[in-house]
């Protein structure tokens, strides 16, 4: 979706940002932005590492424990 966004679009996407929140305004939205991105990629980050600990706990869980058929 973001993709199809060329140079024109995002300077338009920036002229309308500036228009409507101001030249003062314009940095904290930014700088809020940043921190929920780095929020949500260190919240990814561990739900991910979490579950390949997981992973790799079942996984010697079975090797240890074979069944004799």
């Amino acid at each position: 979706m973001l993709s199809n966004i060329g140079v024109p679009g995002l300077i338009l996407i920036l002229v309308l940002a500036l228009i409507i929140f101001g030249p003062n305004k314009l940095p904290e939205i930014g700088k809020a932005a940043g921190q929920t991105l780095h929020e949500f990629k260190k919240s990814t980050k561990s739900l991910v590492d979490d579950e390949v600990k997981n992973t790799i706990k079942v996984t010697k869980s079975d090797k240890n424990n074979k069944f004799i058929s």
